[in-house]
């Protein structure tokens, strides 16, 4: 059958996401949608994701955004629409914004969006998208008196000479400083014939394309010189004519980058080429010392390019996390580190898709990664609501990824309950079925705050008093390695 798809180019699906081109797809690549490891005993073995239907009435998304403690979702159409998602799943019939003057073929289009840190006093967003002249664009706009319509003006910040139509990029986001960090793909074709991913030399024919696999970094707050906006001052380059908006180097085309919004941390999900793909992990405070990832030298953790301006591997940023083009698997889609707290069993974990196989995956804190859910169709992008609950698009719809093994309601039925919650100093434990041996308690990022081994008893009490007010999560562990968690809420 013929569908509508965002996909790599069939030779060696080496180029990066190709956006919605009308191809053949083989059925039996596909899986049907499952549910992993659904147990319907009293404990279970391991997370389970799902997927939950959450708007209809999408054509071709490519990006989700929103402002600050704003419950509307922005979803970003390839097209150049921005709709608006309200909180019970309802489209807005006007869009927010239509942007014209825009290309859509192969990798290019509107691609990405993001809201400034004070959107909710200054009204600006940020976009980026590809021109009719198939050049790189970021853009700053403006809402209008209507909070659900934009202002259809903008103010043109940079272009970027773009030598061929894929590996754009096309991700925005507001980092823990204030600055907007924008990634760029290394210009496109095959193995990065140009070298742009590890050049800073500028070429005055095209002085732009150094950009070009690049992590760049700017002040739209302030002004520097002719530019309509500000270089930081902390930037690698800073001072250096031609390459000072430059962040970090030797990215192959990062499509979707995110930043862990309670402690910082940056995570860049980089398509592969051949072999490889790679999740980055940048702790915060980010280094302003000029990171390198290694494209086109390494392919992830291994060898690609052997050319004499190549740096030893130590010298690059390694990887938290790579795979290999196994099992149909040959495109990553960038998420989140899941910072909510519906769903206890995903803490502590990078949630991101493979788009070819439209697998969900996660990767804990050892690096390790679980192929977790096999969703239909293809996974274009990921979204984070002002709550830190996660969704996906995939061609038409937007889905809430939720967790269908045990939720908060459902660890109380089980022979595991949790009083009182919330606690203040005290929280007891009961084990109806005798069998409980260990008792864990982590924060929101994952670090363990609490642990013991306990002998099998009916009731434990675990003094509380000591962790800070907040949001943690409480796993309780039977002596066969069984697991339940809940949230737990100290006052």
């Amino acid at each position: 059958m013929t569908i509508n798809k965002i996909c790599k180019p069939t030779e060696g699906v080496q180029n990066g996401h190709y956006i919605f081109l009308n191809l053949k797809y083989f059925v039996q690549m596909k899986k049907t949608i499952l549910l992993i490891s659904l147990f319907l005993t009293s404990f279970i073995n391991a997370q389970t994701i799902g997927l939950q239907l959450f708007a209809n009435g999408l054509s071709s998304p490519v990006d989700i955004a929103h402002p600050a403690n704003d419950a509307r979702l922005f979803v970003v159409e390839k097209s150049g629409k921005i709709k608006i998602v309200n909180p019970n799943g309802t489209v807005n019939a006007t869009p927010f914004i239509t942007i014209t003057g825009i290309s859509t073929g192969a990798e290019q289009g509107l691609l990405g969006l993001a809201f400034h840190p004070n959107y909710a006093t200054n009204g600006l967003f940020f976009v980026n998208y590809t021109n009719t002249a198939g050049d790189t664009v970021i853009a700053r706009y403006g809402v209008s008196s209507d909070p659900n319509i934009a202002n259809p003006t903008g103010t043109i910040l940079m272009i970027i000479d773009q030598p061929f139509s894929n590996h754009n990029g096309g991700c925005l986001r507001f980092g823990p400083d204030g600055y907007l960090y924008i990634g760029m793909g290394d210009g496109g074709s095959g193995g990065d014939p140009n070298g742009y991913a590890q050049n800073t030399t500028v070429d005055t024919s095209f002085p732009s394309r150094v950009f070009l696999g690049k992590m760049l970094r700017i002040n739209v707050d302030s002004i520097t010189g002719f530019l309509n906006y500000g270089i930081p001052p902390t930037n690698p380059y800073a001072g250096q004519a031609g390459i000072e908006e430059i962040w970090a180097k030797g990215l192959r085309n990062p499509w979707k980058f995110s930043f862990n919004r309670l402690n910082g941390d940056l995570w860049i999900a980089d398509v592969g080429q051949n072999i490889i793909e790679e999740v980055n992990k940048i702790e915060s405070p980010l280094s302003d010392s000029g990171l390198n990832f290694g494209w086109n030298c390494f392919e992830g953790n291994a060898s690609y390019s052997s050319s004499g301006s190549c740096p030893l591997y130590a010298a690059t940023v390694a990887p938290v996390s790579v795979y290999s083009h196994t099992s149909s698997r040959c495109s990553i889609t960038g998420g989140y580190f899941y910072t909510g707290t519906a769903y206890p069993n995903f803490s502590g974990k990078y949630i991101f898709a493979d788009y070819c196989t439209a697998e969900i995956a996660w990767i804990d804190n050892t690096g390790n990664i679980t192929w977790a859910y096999d969703a239909s169709g293809v996974i274009t992008t990921f979204g984070e609501d002002k709550d830190g609950e996660l969704y996906i698009c995939n061609s038409t719809s937007l889905y809430k990824i939720i967790d269908t093994s045990l939720d908060v309601e459902t660890f109380n039925n089980q022979s595991v309950k949790v009083f009182p919650n919330p606690a203040k100093n005290l929280v007891n434990i009961t084990c109806t079925n005798n069998t409980l041996q260990s008792i864990t308690i982590t924060d929101l990022l994952g670090k363990k705050v609490f642990f013991e081994t306990v002998e099998p008893k009916l009731e434990y009490s675990i003094n509380v008093s000591n962790l800070q007010k907040g949001i943690y999560f409480l796993e309780a562990e039977n002596t066969i390695g069984k697991i339940v968690k809940t949230k737990l809420i100290i006052e």
